[in-house]
C-alpha cells in the first residue's frame, strides 16, 4: 500500500508583528542587484497602513489584486503577463499578501511564470510540471486555510477547480494576527465558516487519519473557542486555526460542502466563504451535529445568511451547478468511499440546491 509523499509549506513565521519581518526574509532571495520582487496585495488594502509598510524596492512590481469577484484563469493569465512584460527575467520571489483570493492568485502566477500556456490547462490534479517560481504567502483574514494548501482554485472556462500540485505549496508564510484587525464582520465569519467546514468534512470523511485528525481536531476546538466563546485572543487562535484547517485536509480532502459550493459559485458568482455557508445550512443529512452548532454560531453573532437563492432558479442553471459539483469526485469520495457514483445523483444534488 502507498502512501501519500505530499508537501509541506517549508518556511513560517507567526506572531503579531511578524509583518515586519518580510524585508529580511526577501533579502535572502536577492541575490544579484536587479532582482526584483512580484507583490500581488489585494486592492483593498490600497488606502490603509499596511500599504507603506510593504517593503518595495524600485526595482520591485506592485500589483494592486481586484478580488471583488472570485480570482480566475483569465485574471491570472493577464497578471502573468503584465509580470513578463514587466521584465524580462523572473521575479526572485511572489508575494500574495491577502484573503485566500489574493494568496491563490499568487501561487497560480508563480506557477503560470514557469510553465507554458494558460493556467485553465492546469486545473486537476497534479498537471504542473515546472517548479514555480520562490513564493510567499501572508494572510491578512482568516480562514481560507489557502497558507497551507496545495491549490490555487480558480474559475476557468468550463468549471471552477483548484491548481493542485506539490508545485503549488508556498515556500514560506508568514502569519501576524494584527495584520487582520478591520475585518468585517460578515466577511470575518463567513471566512472562519470555511476553516470550521474544514474541520468538519475532513474529520468525518473516509480518507481520515490520524494526521488528518490530529490537525482538524485541533483546528476544531480553537475555531469553538473564537465563534462559541469569544476567546480574548480569538485572532491568532483562528489564524492558527485556518493553518491546521487547511493541513488537515492536506493529508485528507473536503467534502459535500465544497463540491456543491464550487457549483454555487461557479455559476451565482457567491464568494468561497458565504457559499460555503449557503450550502452547509441545508446539509443536515451530511453533517447533522455541525450544522447545528454552525446555526448556533450564525445566531450568536447576529450574521443573516441569504436563503431560498436557488428556489425559483431555471432548470438548466440548476443543471449547470448540478455538472460542476458532480464533477468534483475526490470530495465525494471522502464523502462515500470509491462507490460514491451511487448515491451522488442529479436528483439528490438537483433538490440540496433547490432547498439554497
Amino acid at each position: 500500500m502507498a502512501f501519500r509523499n505530499f508537501k509541506t509549506v517549508p518556511r513560517m513565521i507567526f506572531g503579531r508583528g511578524a509583518f515586519a519581518q518580510l524585508d529580511e526574509v526577501l533579502a535572502a532571495e536577492r541575490l544579484q542587484e536587479q532582482d526584483f520582487v512580484v507583490f500581488l496585495v489585494d486592492r483593498v488594502h490600497q488606502n490603509n497602513a499596511l500599504a507603506k509598510r510593504i517593503p518595495r524596492q524600485p526595482q520591485d512590481m506592485l500589483v494592486w489584486v481586484n478580488v471583488d469577484d472570485e480570482p480566475s484563469t483569465l485574471q491570472v493569465d493577464s497578471i502573468t503577463q503584465e509580470v513578463q512584460r514587466f521584465h524580462h527575467q523572473l521575479p526572485v520571489s511572489v508575494v500574495g499578501l491577502g484573503g485566500g483570493s489574493t494568496m491563490d492568485v499568487a501561487k497560480a502566477v508563480a506557477l503560470m511564470l514557469t510553465n507554458p500556456g494558460g493556467s485553465a490547462e492546469y486545473q486537476g490534479w497534479d498537471l504542473i510540471k515546472q517548479p514555480a517560481v520562490h513564493h510567499i504567502g501572508i494572510p491578512t483574514i482568516s480562514g481560507t486555510g489557502a497558507e497551507a494548501s496545495r491549490t490555487a482554485v480558480l474559475c476557468g472556462p468550463v468549471r471552477k477547480l483548484g491548481l493542485n500540485s506539490d508545485y503549488t505549496v508556498f515556500d514560506q508564510i508568514i502569519m501576524d494576527p494584527e495584520l487582520t484587525d478591520g475585518v468585517a464582520k460578515d466577511q470575518w465569519f463567513y471566512t472562519g465558516m470555511d476553516c470550521y467546514i474544514h474541520c468538519i468534512e475532513s474529520l468525518q470523511g473516509t480518507y481520515l487519519n490520524e494526521f488528518s485528525r490530529a490537525f482538524g481536531e485541533k483546528s476544531l476546538a480553537l475555531c469553538r473557542q473564537v465563534f462559541l466563546e469569544d476567546h480574548p485572543e480569538s485572532a491568532d487562535k483562528l489564524m492558527m486555526a485556518s493553518y491546521m484547517g487547511g493541513m488537515s485536509i492536506a493529508y485528507s480532502q473536503v467534502g459535500a460542502c465544497h463540491a456543491l459550493s464550487y457549483g454555487l459559485s461557479y455559476v451565482l458568482g457567491y464568494h468561497h466563504g458565504i457559499g460555503n455557508c449557503i450550502v452547509f445550512d441545508v446539509l443536515d443529512d451530511f453533517y447533522p451535529e455541525g450544522v447545528q452548532e454552525f446555526r448556533v454560531m450564525l445566531q450568536k453573532h447576529g450574521i443573516t445568511l441569504p436563503r431560498h437563492i436557488c428556489r425559483e432558479l431555471p432548470d438548466e442553471t440548476i443543471a449547470d451547478m448540478v455538472r460542476i459539483a458532480k464533477g468534483m469526485a475526490p470530495l465525494w469520495e471522502n464523502v462515500y468511499g470509491p462507490n460514491w457514483q451511487q448515491q451522488v445523483t442529479d436528483e439528490r444534488l438537483t433538490s440540496l440546491y433547490r432547498r439554497m
